[in-house]
Order: structure tokens, then sequence, then C-alpha cells
């Protein structure tokens, strides 16, 4: 049995005063004082064993009549309390562990906000929404749109495979290897070449990379766009009214130094819109299936008609909704759409 001398004896004097007084009156108060004396236990760093040790004791000092069958159920608790003070202080460090892991996915989700464009380009002639919302505290998914000095818009949207700070920080590097390319050179299949180098040179093997980046040219109304290994989107033609799948032949970025990317051109007529978007938006899991692309193209021919920002959102709400609002992986769409 652990002595109870090896307390401090001044913890020890506060509780037979604190015991005595909880005896004689039963009050609220002296509860409430038990509470703030627990307090100093934990800042002593008292263990439950040695707790039980000193109830003990001064059970023994106040009542000199204990009985031996009392005194050796106070040994019996204390085994036990051995080995629940050992569990207890076994969980306290898990849960320290876990608090210190928290924080640093804190930070690393908000490293990923700054990564992402702080305000969307407005352009006479086209209007674009974005929605991107993450399915846990951190995202795999990246967006990208940016307007340079020749009136070019460029976007992508990019899935990594993989999650927590590893992907944070992948998505850092194609920001930065984005934004260091020449601002006046968008050409999708160059850009991606490029980021495939990077990807290939500087991320682990088993992280890979998928993307889908477009520039868009606002002189003549073309969009010219390159595939990694990415969801394909929709196009969608306003005179014909329907809709048609942007496939993009492509290796995902990181897997071969000598990939090459083709690149597609459109003509954008009025009205017409280009849809973006990762994984997450057509492998959205409703009861015991998988929503199929013609869901979402129906759902987007239901919001056609409103501005891109709220088409985005009137979906990402309506599979939301669906899913109950429980989303299964990060879900991130961009609408283009030309106005004049």
């Amino acid at each position: 049995m652990i002595e109870a001398e090896s307390l401090d004896l001044t913890l020890q004097s506060e509780y037979k005063g604190l015991l005595r007084a909880f005896l004689e009156n039963k009050s609220e108060q002296d509860l409430y004082d038990a509470q703030q004396y627990s307090k100093r236990l934990l800042e002593n760093q008292i263990s439950p064993e040695e707790m039980v040790s000193l109830h003990c004791a001064v059970l023994e000092e106040m009542f000199e009549d204990l009985t031996s069958e009392i005194k050796e159920s106070f040994s019996f608790l204390l085994e036990i309390m051995v080995g629940y003070g050992l569990a207890y202080r076994e969980h306290q460090s898990l849960r320290d562990k876990q608090r210190e892991l928290e924080m640093q996915i804190d930070v690393a989700a908000n490293m990923q906000q700054t990564l992402l464009p702080k305000e969307i380009p407005q352009m006479q002639e086209i209007e674009i929404g974005v929605i991107s919302v993450p399915a846990g505290k951190m995202s795999g998914d990246y967006y990208y749109c940016v307007k340079n000095e020749s009136g070019q818009l460029g976007v992508a949207i990019a899935d990594i495979i993989g999650k927590g700070i590893p992907a944070a920080m992948c998505m850092s590097m194609i920001k930065y290897a984005i934004d260091s390319m020449p601002t006046n050179s968008l050409e999708p299949s160059a850009l991606l070449n490029n980021l495939n180098r990077v990807v290939e040179q500087n991320v682990d093997p088993s992280m890979f990379i998928t993307m889908m980046y477009g520039s868009y040219d606002a002189q003549d109304h073309t969009f010219v766009y390159s595939g990694a290994g990415h969801e394909p989107g929709f196009y969608y033609s306003s005179e014909q009214g329907r809709f048609t799948d942007l496939y993009a032949k492509g290796l995902v970025l990181g897997v071969s130094n000598n990939a090459n990317f083709r690149e597609y051109k459109l003509e954008v007529n009025v009205g017409d819109v280009i849809v973006l978007l990762s994984d997450g938006v057509t492998e959205c899991r409703i009861g015991d299936h998988f929503i199929e692309r013609e869901e979402i193209t129906k759902l987007l021919r239901r919001y056609i008609h409103l501005p891109s920002q709220e088409i985005v959102e009137k979906i990402y709400d309506d599979l939301a909704q669906l899913q109950d609002f429980s989303l299964n992986d990060d879900f991130t769409m961009m609408v283009i759409r030309r106005k004049v």
C-alpha cells in the first residue's frame, strides 16, 4: 500500500479538514470546496491510487475504531485504482497527443484556405461561379481561377489523392508552381507538362494528383483545355440545349516524367456554359448507389437559367441534402458562362 506520508503534508492536512467538515455539515459549500481541492490534486500530479492511500490514512486518524474489514477494503480498492491510474494516465497522454494533432490540422486547414483564390475575377464577357466544400477539416481539392494581362482566364480544378497535412503541403506546391509560370502563357498542355515534372520529382509515390486545366480567351471566345486523369466536366450548348462531356485524356500528374497532355479546343457561343468539377460531385453516394452523371446534368439543366454562382450553390445544396448533409468526399464545382 502506498504510504500517505509520501504525499504533501499540507494536502493531507487540508483533506482531513475538508472531510471532517463534510461529515459534520454535509453542505453544498463543502462539496464545492472538495471540487476546488481536486484541482490542487491535479496541479500536484497526485495519482488516483495516492488519493486512496490519503483517504485511508485520514480515516485512521479520525476514527480509531475502524474495523480490519474496512481497512482491508481500502487495500482492495487501492489495487483496483493502481490499474485504473495507469490506464487513466495513458488516456490523458493520448488525449494530449490528439489535441496536438488537431492543432496541427487546424493550422494546415487554415493554410489551405490561404492557397485558394481570394476573389473570383470579374470579366465583362463571362461570369464565373465556384464552390468548394471539404468533407472534413482538410480538403484534397484545389481550384485555380486567375486572369492574366492579356485578358485570358486560367482555370483549374485538381484532386490530390491523399488527405491531411501532406495534401495541404502538396496543394501549396501546386499553387506556387502555377504562380511561378509566365502569366502571359497559359497553354494547358505546357502547364500540365511543367506541373507533372514538379510533382514527379517532389511528391511521394503514394500520392498523386488529377487536374483539369483550361484557358479561356475572351477575345475570340475559345476555351482550350487539357486533363491529367481528372473527372470529365460538362459543356452546355445554349443553341442545341444539350450537355456533352469534357473528356481530356492524360495520365495523372507524377506517374511518368514523359507524360504528354493533349489539348482540346471549344468555340464558346453566347449562353454556353463550361462546368468543371471534382469527383466528389459525381461520386455522391445516395443510399446504396452513387449518383449518375445524367443526374448531375438534370440538376444543371434545372438551374441553367440562374447566375453561375447560384447554379453551383443550388447544386451543392441539393446533393448535400440527398446525402443528409454528410459529404463522403470533397465537393468542388466551377461554372463559366459566356454572357456576350
